[in-house]
């Protein structure tokens, strides 16, 4: 089956490149010149005016360079890690001729990836500790659902729904029933019934009430009927229907509580996103987000030269020269200064920390890849610091 996307071959080969990259490598092939650069990639914005993002794909840039066998060095920053904008992420170095016509695959790697990352860990910190599920594998080329849902996952997505997502990551997918259920069997509790006589135990009941009735009674209706058995309620009304969602939330959990169903969660899903979440806070306990993730923009990376034969060579508007990126252990203040071999101490007093690491060397990989688990670990810990805030408009302070 042809899905029009590119074998994997032609991506090792250099063939999905933009064709100047072709022309540049012809005109230096009949010159009989391949120079020794430095070219470094660095978001010079960042979307929706977020002050920082996750940076994701710094892995598969090295994967493929390994595997297409670039005698090439990279530095780059550990996956997981936040950087803000105009700071370099990663950095190559080796004969042009040996990796120039891979831009466009480097950086398709690392825009994508730290986009849909970046949304996932601005969606985690507006739920404020409650549960967020990517439901976003529909939403996105069926070839590249199992990597997208992998890039919520590792930037803080609490859960995956996509079954191939979930195996490929190590976890059990999550999610609770369609509405195609409550049609096929024509009614909502009739239709839980037989999803629950048929799931094994241990997975939470969860019961969608908004198909055919109001969410209200629909909502009291299957608790009544599952009681201590049922572990929450999905609304994922549609926006034609649903006024203040917030204030529907609330009158959900006011019944509920009323009729002594306190220990029913409130699951929230449909066309949101961290400002949404960030307001529904007050009546919901998780949510499935799909769109807000994998429609994630990329970031806006470009890939410099910054150096030729070992001389600081750039574009206008581009510091030239190799560089280090120093974090503060302390603070967590930042710095980009010339490439250094001791990072040195903080005003603060604190130890600086050069977060480009060397990943490659000459083709090589430096250490073991990470698990995904451990890439993850990293973001919620930056997270957890309190040092990353949500943009503004994402319903946040600053």
């Amino acid at each position: 089956m042809n899905f029009h996307t590119a074998d994997p071959a032609d991506v090792l080969a250099g063939n999905v490149t933009d064709v100047y990259f072709v022309r540049t490598e012809q005109a230096l092939r009949a010159r009989g010149l391949n120079p020794r650069v430095r070219a470094e990639l660095v978001a010079k914005d960042l979307p929706e005016g977020a002050s920082w993002a996750v940076f994701l794909g710094g892995d598969d840039v090295v994967s493929l360079a390994e595997e297409a066998g670039l005698p090439v060095t990279v530095r780059a920053l550990a996956d997981g890690a936040i950087f803000r904008r105009g700071q370099p992420v990663l950095e190559i170095e080796g004969p042009y001729l040996a990796f120039g016509r891979f831009e466009t695959a480097f950086l398709g790697l690392v825009a994508h990836a730290s986009g849909v990352a970046s949304r996932a860990a601005r969606a985690r910190l507006a739920a404020e500790g409650r549960p967020v599920i990517c439901f976003g594998a529909r939403r996105v080329h069926p070839v590249l659902a199992p990597a997208v849902e992998r890039f919520a996952w590792l930037g803080g997505a609490d859960g995956v729904a996509a079954v191939l997502s979930a195996e490929g990551l190590g976890i059990a997918p999550t999610g609770t029933m369609p509405h195609a259920a409550v049609l096929l069997f024509g009614d909502t509790v009739e239709a839980a019934r037989a999803i629950h006589e048929t799931l094994p135990p241990g997975i939470p009941r969860v019961v969608l009430v908004d198909t055919l009735q109001d969410e209200r009674f629909e909502a009291i209706r299957v608790a009544e009927a599952f009681g201590p058995a049922l572990a929450g309620v999905r609304l994922d009304t549609p926006a034609s229907r649903r006024g203040d969602f917030l204030a529907l939330l609330e009158e959900v959990r006011w019944e509920l509580d009323q009729r002594g169903f306190r220990h029913v969660k409130i699951f929230v899903s449909g066309g949101i996103g961290a400002a949404e979440i960030r307001r529904l806070n007050r009546a919901a306990d998780a949510y499935g987000v799909g769109t807000y993730l994998t429609a994630a923009p990329p970031l806006d990376i470009s890939m410099d030269i910054v150096e030729i034969e070992g001389r600081p060579s750039s574009k206008r508007g581009k510091p030239s020269g190799a560089k280090s990126l120093l974090r503060c252990q302390a603070c967590g203040g930042d710095r980009v200064v010339p490439l250094v071999s001791e990072p040195g101490i903080c005003p603060c007093g604190g130890h600086f920390e050069d977060l480009l690491r060397p990943v490659l060397s000459e083709g090589r990989r430096v250490g073991a890849a990470e698990p995904p688990a451990a890439v993850r670990s990293r973001v919620l810990g930056a997270l957890a610091s309190g040092r990353f805030g949500l943009p503004i408009e994402e319903g946040a302070a600053g």
